[in-house]
């Protein structure tokens, strides 16, 4: 029978880099999971024993990797996969399920990708320190969502440093510069009427190319990345303020309250009243 730790990450207002789930496994011969497909993104490491990933690539086909102890694979956004344990020699392995504004960027820089999912590593140092950083957000999964976020980072730079076709160094360009200087500006104005062109314009812009090297480096949509933004702002002020709902909407720019309430339910996919009431502090009040 297969032995296995499992934790939900409790916050999802982390933005650049945030946890969603983590856990260890020792599987059973041929156990499988799949064919599925995650929101996320999800690092499994390989502690012993083999497997075999199914994995869609970029053009939509199904490829198979054999996967031993010492490396690992990452399942991206909306890619469809299966992976099996052997039969002979089950793995036993780890995982964390992250995202974050700074996710794809550092996915890109590791190499991976989905026509590239398997991680392999020349620093067994690094390697070992990943792991172990991995390990240690699964056995301390009580402590506050901020230690183990500090470990994710470090995780992050493990990773980074252990893979065997990362290229380090590569931030400090114009289109990073362009990019920090377009979230600086949503995170300063998200409350007032933004625009795509006023972010745009705030870098020196025209929109098509904004759009295109923010979807490059951010894996979303400018309109997608403030919508995020604003939505996560507006579940800190339902969890922590006794706010209304119109006023919250209004907080985070949308003064029109059917227009935040739809916009939330299409992220979170339920209204800013049932989210307050299932995950908020209840602290309500009349109207809310």
């Amino acid at each position: 029978m297969s032995k296995y730790i499992f934790s939900v990450f409790p916050i999802e207002n982390f933005i650049d880099l945030g946890l969603y789930q983590f856990g260890w496994e020792h599987c059973d011969p041929s156990h499988s999971y799949g064919p599925a497909a995650r929101n996320h993104y999800l690092f499994h490491y390989v502690i012993s024993g083999t497997g075999t990933l199914y994995a869609d690539n970029s053009k939509g086909e199904t490829v198979e990797y054999h996967i031993k102890s010492g490396q690992g694979f990452m399942i991206f956004p909306k890619q469809i996969c299966t992976y099996i344990a052997d039969k002979n020699i089950p793995w036993e392995y780890v995982w964390l399920e992250f995202d974050g504004l700074r996710a794809k960027e550092t996915i890109d820089v590791t190499r991976l990708s989905m026509d590239a999912p398997v991680y392999h590593t020349h620093d067994r140092e690094n390697a070992k320190a990943m792991k172990d950083e991995m390990l240690y957000i699964i056995n301390h999964r009580e402590e506050s969502p901020f230690h183990l976020i500090g470990h994710l980072f470090l995780f992050i730079d493990k990773l980074l440093k252990s893979s065997s076709t990362v290229q380090l160094g590569q931030d400090n360009n114009v289109q990073s510069f362009y990019i920090k200087e377009a979230i600086s500006f949503i995170e300063q104005n998200f409350q007032n009427d933004i625009t795509v062109e006023d972010i745009a314009a705030s870098c020196g812009l025209n929109r098509s190319y904004f759009g295109k090297i923010f979807h490059e480096s951010i894996g979303k949509t400018p309109q997608e990345f403030l919508i995020n933004y604003r939505m996560i702002k507006a579940t800190e002020l339902l969890k922590l303020t006794s706010l209304s709902i119109g006023d919250i909407g209004s907080a985070v720019g949308y003064p029109n309250q059917l227009h935040f309430s739809r916009a939330f339910k299409n992220v979170y996919g339920v209204s800013p009243r049932q989210w307050r009431y299932e995950k908020g502090s209840g602290v309500k009040k009349p109207g809310s």
